[in-house]
């Protein structure tokens, strides 16, 4: 997939005769639901849909206009983006993924939380001074952030576009851009904010490529299971905290990908736009059906579980040794890559579930992202 250089849209002179700022240009996503990409001859409309959780009817739009070329007339200053990118602060480890996917880790200059770092590319560079920890929320190094002039700001919004920190950031001039991939529902869904990241580099070609690659071998283990398998196990996720354990809706990433894989998640018919809290005792219950446990948060060992509630114990599952966490890539940092490549990886994490669910089917020690917990 890195040899599909080929020459960007983004690099072509083109006529300005018809910019069509409110209509045409065909959206290029498929899968997401929460970003457009409208491509017009010499720019690029972005429209982000409802980028934080319980928005609605918000949208954000930006133009993306190559360096040098003709602003299109009616278009605020403050809404244009200047492509390529040179540097840019990411907030989310998902972020990361994406630049990196497309061989341009070296225009990340900032990140939230330089623990959060697994690509060795980018521990070097932060080692090296390169990259800056800028901070998180609140706490952000704001004097850190106007000094690094950035030509973005990835963020994400948790409600109310995180209106205090994000607000004061574009108050200093900086282009603020809210990334909602971490509300994507499909898994192919949220791997496509890689073309959001292929028009900001001027790498639509390249970015357009990966994403086929990878949805056409998403399909391909998805459909190699429902063609091959007939049980369907049940599966449990999570693992409580302070007496409340937080269960994922049957509508989410996480569940949506169990089905994929030939599983049948406990919590399926449930419906919600966050995770629903519930008491150990009711999830217990229910558990009690469970074929396997995925994604046991912090585990590291059967131990790790036993020390939270020792009536977990008592599960099939557990009892069965059937518990497997996303925790194998781990570097000494204690960074996770599962959440950093994973993201634009779908169709291994779906890989490493279905030899997780369907063991028949696939040797266990091809496990990339997954372990299991003894």
């Amino acid at each position: 997939m890195v040899g599909l250089l080929l020459t960007s849209s983004c690099s072509e002179r083109r006529s300005k005769t018809d910019l069509g700022l409110h209509s045409g240009g065909n959206s290029v996503v498929t899968f997401a639901e929460r970003f457009r990409l409208n491509r017009h001859d010499g720019y690029t409309r972005l429209t982000i849909l409802n980028p934080w959780q319980g928005a609605s009817g918000v949208n954000q739009t930006w133009y993306l206009v190559r360096r040098g070329e003709e602003i299109p007339e009616g278009i605020d200053q403050q809404s244009i983006i200047y492509v390529p990118i040179r540097k840019i602060i990411c907030m989310s480890s998902t972020h990361l993924a994406m630049a990196i996917a497309l061989n341009e880790e070296a225009s990340v200059i900032g990140v939230s939380g330089a623990g959060f770092l697994y690509e060795t590319a980018l521990v070097n560079r932060y080692e090296e001074g390169l990259i800056r920890d800028v901070g998180y929320d609140d706490n952000l190094n704001k004097e850190m952030i106007v000094n690094l002039t950035p030509d973005l700001v990835m963020a994400y919004g948790v409600g109310g576009e995180s209106s205090g920190y994000l607000g004061k950031i574009r108050e200093l001039g900086i282009k603020v851009l809210v990334n909602a991939d971490y509300l994507e529902t499909d898994p192919l869904g949220k791997a496509e904010w890689l073309k959001l990241f292929g028009a900001l580099y001027c790498r639509e070609t390249l970015a357009d490529s990966i994403f086929d690659s990878i949805a056409g071998e998403y399909h391909l283990v998805r459909d190699f299971i429902r063609d091959n398998s007939t049980e369907r196990p049940a599966v449990l996720l999570g693992l409580p905290f302070r007496d409340t354990w937080f269960i994922s809706p049957g509508n989410s990433y996480i569940s949506r990908m169990i089905t994929d894989a030939g599983g049948n998640y406990l919590w399926s018919e449930t419906n919600s736009a966050a995770t629903i809290p519930m008491g150990i005792e009711n999830v217990y219950l229910r558990a009690l059906k469970a074929d396997y446990w995925l994604n046991p948060g912090s585990a590291n060992s059967v131990n790790d579980i036993l020390a939270i509630d020792m009536r977990l114990k008592d599960l099939p599952c557990f009892r069965n040794g059937n518990i497997y966490n996303n925790n194998k890539r781990t570097n000494d940092r204690g960074a996770n890559d599962y959440w950093e490549s994973g993201t634009v990886k779908p169709h291994l994490l779906l890989k490493d579930m279905v030899t997780i669910l369907h063991p028949e089917l696939f040797s266990e020690s091809d496990l990339l992202y997954y372990r299991k917990i003894d």
